[in-house]
């Protein structure tokens, strides 16, 4: 199957020949990305991945480009973070429509991981909310990449919880 996603990274100072870094990238068998280097210092990869899971995509990608950039940070893989713009956009409705969904479904909508006055969520807790729902269709490849790029950057996060913090969260969040 083919996924759809993108790494967002953050480079050093080293690494700053545009031109050489999608040379570099290329031939450590990111040939399948469009490379953006819109933002100095970032770069972001959009990936059309043919491969037997979403998580063998995503990580076959991964490894790809820190084979060709080693000192680069993954600052974040999508789409996961969404607002309802984005969520909207991705389900095929207006914004409008699934700010309706969300107020009218209030109990069992998913909650935002954020709020405020942008409200995020995990794009992958959204999907699986609307299949369950049975009322949208949501394309299985999305769902699949939404839920590993979730992970991996729960993963990437929750490493930044230190020694007593950490055990101390874990048992009151489980």
């Amino acid at each position: 199957m083919e996924y759809e996603f993108t790494l967002k990274y953050r480079l050093t100072t080293a690494d700053s020949d545009a031109d050489e870094l999608v040379e570099r990238l290329g031939a450590a068998g990111c040939d399948d990305a469009l490379v953006g280097i819109g933002r100095p210092g970032r770069i972001a990869l959009d990936f059309s991945r043919e491969a037997r899971s979403a998580q063998a995509a995503v990580v076959s990608a991964m490894m790809a480009v820190k084979k060709a950039i080693p000192t680069a940070r993954l600052v974040e893989v999508s789409p996961d973070c969404v607002g309802l713009t984005d969520i909207a956009e991705l389900v095929g409705v207006s914004r409008q429509n699934m700010r309706q969904l969300s107020l009218a479904h209030a109990k069992t909508f998913p909650t935002p991981f954020h709020s405020g006055n942008v409200e995020l969520w995990h794009l992958a807790h959204v999907l699986e909310w609307l299949v369950e729902r049975g009322t949208y269709r949501v394309e299985q490849c999305l769902l699949d990449v939404a839920r590993v790029a979730m992970q991996i950057n729960l993963v990437k996060e929750s490493a930044l919880i230190q020694g007593e913090l950490r055990r101390e969260v874990r048992n009151l969040v489980a």
